[in-house]
């Protein structure tokens, strides 16, 4: 029987970041895939699939609607659907042999098959040649999260989808459905709404990314509505069939007043839940909750000493980079170590375009707390860098302490917010003020400069607008 002194389930960001880190300290590493690619939901079906259809878009929407005012003149421009398709699985399939190298260069032995606990300290994998058990000092639980439902949807993945079958469609729907304005979605109907599909979003909160700062819900929804995207806020879903050749939705707006919806697909994208399916929690004594988080101390230790557990299937936020930061710290903790993490600077980006990003509290968040807080804001279509792209839309909001100038928030929509974003969470982990910011010099031209802007309005000094 093999033995390691880590073994970590699962190889998402999460947990192949884990298994290096624990490899980097001296630790004798194993990790555990049940799929036969590493990576995750995140490499394989989520994050980077997503973008690489999200990119692949953006060039045809930037083409059809936006060459001829470069000056750019082409013929009829078509979409090899097809193509995009396969260029989405290269680019999949080489991120995921990336991670195949990391564990070849690190020294981590890699095990297909699924992981289930025996007790605390022997892990069971079974695979389709052969079921063998290795012994582990300490297990790492990364196993993720998957698509949630409502509980009188029915999921055929043929005309009522989850994100998994929307990033390999056989065909460009003519119109869609999506319910659920969160982050999935709005990327995903975004893509097909660029490639001429009817894209409609269907969403229960009075807004769409409800739990983001509220200026960013407002302009996001401008701006796509602006690309051809409708939106149905304050609908409640009551009712999704498959009627053979398309859906039918029926849902309730906030008067209680039915409306019925059809289209070609249903992309269901009201969340994500953990995945812990027949991982054998109970034969190992690790507790989880009702909602089947499992339950981690502040040190993502479970209540099973030498066992952790980390990203998707904890408490907080579903985010690749969270699990990462997760992966490192128990890594750094089971080396003896002492890290930290301060979910309060863990951004949360979505990658429609424009892109929406933040890190901070919001101002929701600040009024409800009682927090005495200045705002200054600035808009994209002040900048010389957004103008020159024809990337207006957006805007940098920061939110400070009024005694301090500390920077509270930031929220970002407009061009690579993405990006930009990291210069809030970098400012904020040093407990930077907004002075601090503003009397930093920034390229131009440059979208950042609008970062600048935005903590010179907190005290009405901004040059540019």
């Amino acid at each position: 029987m093999s033995t390691y002194d880590v073994t970590v389930i699962g190889s998402g960001p999460g947990g192949y970041v884990a298994a290096i880190r624990c490899a980097q300290l001296g630790l004798k590493t194993a990790l555990i895939e049940k799929y036969n690619t590493l990576g995750g939901t995140c490499l394989n079906v989520g994050c980077i699939p997503s973008k690489a259809l999200l990119d692949s878009s953006h060039h045809y929407y930037d083409a059809v609607n936006h060459f001829e005012k470069h000056g750019i003149e082409t013929s009829e421009v078509k979409v090899n659907f097809t193509q995009m398709i396969d260029r989405k699985a290269e680019v999949v399939s080489q991120t995921c042999s990336g991670i195949d190298f990391l564990m070849k260069k690190n020294n981590i032995d890699v095990y297909n098959g699924f992981g289930s606990f025996v007790d605390a300290t022997h892990i069971e994998i079974a695979s389709e040649k052969k079921t063998e058990t290795i012994e582990s000092k300490h297990t790492i639980i990364a196993t993720g999260s998957k698509p949630s439902s409502l509980p009188f949807i029915s999921i055929d993945k043929k005309r009522v989808i989850t994100s998994t079958e929307a990033l390999s469609l056989k065909e460009i729907p003519k119109k869609l459905l999506v319910i659920g304005g969160g982050v999935i979605g709005l990327e995903l109907g975004q893509v097909y709404s660029r490639l001429g599909s009817e894209v409609s979003v269907i969403e229960y909160m009075p807004k769409i990314i409800p739990g983001m700062d509220g200026m960013l819900s407002k302009e996001l929804q401008k701006s796509l509505k602006k690309q051809g995207m409708k939106f149905f806020t304050g609908h409640k879903v009551t009712s999704v069939e498959n009627t053979g050749d398309s859906v039918t939705v029926m849902a309730d707006n906030k008067k209680g007043i039915s409306t019925e919806f059809n289209a070609d697909y249903c992309l269901i994208a009201v969340g994500r839940k953990p995945y812990t399916d027949k991982l054998g929690l109970e034969k190992a004594g690790v507790l989880a909750n009702d909602k089947g988080q499992v339950e981690t101390n502040g040190y993502l230790q479970t209540n099973i000493p030498n066992i952790y557990a980390i990203g998707d299937v904890v408490k907080g936020a579903m985010l690749a980079h969270k699990a990462e930061e997760e992966g490192t710290l128990v890594a750094e903790i089971i080396a003896g170590q002492k890290p930290h993490i301060d979910y309060n600077l863990i951004p949360g980006v979505v990658y429609t375009w424009p892109e929406v990003a933040a890190v901070g509290k919001t101002e929701e968040q600040l009024k409800e707390s009682g927090v005495n807080y200045k705002v200054g804001s600035f808009p994209m279509r002040a900048l010389g860098r957004a103008r020159a792209s024809m990337d207006i839309d957006g805007q940098v909001k920061v939110l400070t302490n009024a005694d301090t100038d500390e920077i509270l928030g930031m929220h970002i929509i407009g061009a690579r917010a993405a990006d930009m974003i990291a210069e809030g969470v970098i400012a904020m982990e040093f407990r930077a003020s907004a002075e601090d910011v503003a009397r930093s010099s920034h390229a131009h031209p440059s979208y950042t400069e609008a970062i600048k802007e935005a903590c010179l309005a907190v005290d009405g000094r901004a040059i540019h607008s």
